[in-house]
């Protein structure tokens, strides 16, 4: 006996690669519910995913959302207590929702639950806001109490999730799990990362990342909000001035970069820390986050 019937995973894309997102649809076990959205008009995608997976409900957004906003439409169309946040370019090992079922209970109590990654190389998949209060000590069922964790698989149980809107929508993307996560936590929530919950994440290969022909265009797009979000964050949980002496460093390093990159005319890295230069000096001037991919964003 299992809780499957009281789980969804919830999957954002956006002209995602087929071949990566069918790889993640097919590790997840046929009888749990997947809700995907679909950040745009595409009929054919929401035809064509229904009829192949019996499991699967595609919801159509009308227009790329992003992340946070994404996924917040999804949490509102969900029946279940809980719900399993994914990346479309993530894999879950073959026992990954056998140990789900460890923690989707009335025993364990959490609001969110990371996973861990297989290839330990890979970067941290969770961490702390104060390095004095690291703890190294995963528990009898392979938790360990964090401040927040990476956003590509997030186990939420909202019976515990004291908030409405769960996404901060004013972050495209970028640093809105690390502030559900805080905010979470200051709401008396329980945080944690799992040794159990084991997953792959290719990283940056949920969209536009996975396609060659548009790798300028991801990397303005990526950097662009790295930096807009990060002074965001840092000015909403603190306050301008302390947001704005963090980030200056980055700033003149973006600036003189992209000269230096110029003259030698390496576009891949000038376009890099243009991206970066640009979308802190408009999070700075209070700018909406508002840089796309135009010719991808119809």
């Amino acid at each position: 006996m299992n809780n499957h019937e009281n789980l969804t995973v919830i999957i954002v894309t956006f002209k995602t690669n087929e071949e990566i997102l069918f790889n993640c649809i097919d590790s997840i076990k046929k009888k749990i519910k997947i809700l995907i959205i679909e950040n745009s008009n595409d009929q054919f995608f929401k035809d064509k995913l229904e009829k192949k997976y019996e499991n699967v409900q595609v919801i159509l957004s009308g227009k790329n959302l992003g992340y946070g906003a994404g996924n917040n439409l999804g949490l509102k169309n969900v029946k279940t207590r809980y719900v399993l946040i994914s990346n479309p370019d993530v894999e879950y090992n073959r026992d990954f929702f056998d140990k789900v079922d460890y923690y989707i209970n009335e025993q364990t109590e959490f609001s969110i639950i990371g996973a861990s990654y297989n290839d330990e190389s890979h970067y941290a998949p969770a961490g702390y806001f104060n390095k004095n209060n690291v703890n190294n000590q995963f528990n009898e069922i392979g938790l360990k109490e964090v401040d927040w964790i990476v956003g590509c698989t997030m186990l939420l149980d909202t019976k515990k999730m004291k908030t409405q809107n769960y996404f901060d929508e004013n972050f495209f993307m970028f640093w809105e799990e690390t502030d559900l996560c805080r905010r979470t936590k200051l709401n008396g929530g329980k945080v944690f990362c799992s040794s159990k919950l084991l997953i792959n994440h290719l990283g940056n290969k949920g969209s536009t990342g996975s396609n060659p022909e548009y790798l300028i265009e991801s990397e303005m797009f990526r950097n662009w909000h790295l930096m807009w979000s990060q002074f965001y964050y840092i000015k909403k949980n603190s306050n301008y001035f302390s947001a704005f002496f963090s980030m200056f460093g980055k700033l003149i390093r973006s600036f003189v970069k992209m000269i230096i990159f110029t003259l030698f005319y390496n576009k891949a890295k000038q376009t890099r820390y243009y991206a970066r230069f640009s979308g802190l000096i408009y999070s700075m001037v209070g700018s909406k986050s508002w840089y796309r991919i135009k010719f991808l964003s119809k």
